[in-house]
């Protein structure tokens, strides 16, 4: 395998980050994004979100520089009923890395970023699209549960799915009958 290294984010890895977003959205259950709605804004907002009030790690390419192999970001919604729940997550890997392991392991990495740096987050949530079976038995093998369905919500070329609802708790957080502020 090539030379690559884990690391967190930043703001200079937005043209990496859609490069490598186009590609996955490319191939056949990638992402739920065409490649063509992979846009700069779409990017730069999730990155800046992710970086503010969130957490997004990436592997890089070390015998590409510049590339990127795979992402995992999620964000606080904003609002503080919502302060200890990251949303919005998506993970994604690089076509020509796929079925490495390199999707558990930065998922791995993710997490044990929140258990032993954010004692704030309770709870992180995805959905995904029922069909999309790896994913499914990746998230529940790393702790997530099934938690609801959202019927007719995602458009396929044969008609409408189910996106289902997974969350995992934060091992680490206890509720300390404050509400933490999102103004840090």
């Amino acid at each position: 395998m090539n030379a690559m290294h884990y690391r967190n984010a930043t703001t200079d890895d937005v043209p990496a980050l859609i490069r490598l977003y186009r590609r996955v959205a490319e191939i056949s259950g990638g992402i739920a994004r065409k490649s063509y709605e992979v846009t700069e804004e779409y990017v730069q907002t999730f990155v800046d979100r992710s970086l503010a009030d969130g957490l997004i790690v990436v592997l890089e390419n070390d015998e590409q520089p510049g590339e990127l192999a795979a992402e995992i970001h999620a964000y606080r919604p904003g609002i503080e009923l919502f302060a200890h729940v990251l949303s919005e997550l998506t993970l994604l890997v690089d076509p020509a890395f796929q079925g490495k392991g390199i999707g558990r392991t930065i998922f791995t990495i993710f997490l044990d970023e929140v258990v032993n740096n954010r004692p704030d987050i309770g709870r992180v949530e995805l959905l995904t699209g029922e069909s999309n079976a790896r994913a499914l038995h990746l998230y529940q093998s790393l702790g997530f549960m099934i938690e609801g369905r959202f019927e007719m919500r995602g458009r396929t070329a044969t008609g409408y799915e189910a996106d289902i609802a997974l969350y995992w708790q934060n091992p680490g957080f206890e509720f300390d009958g404050s509400i933490p502020r999102l103004d840090r």
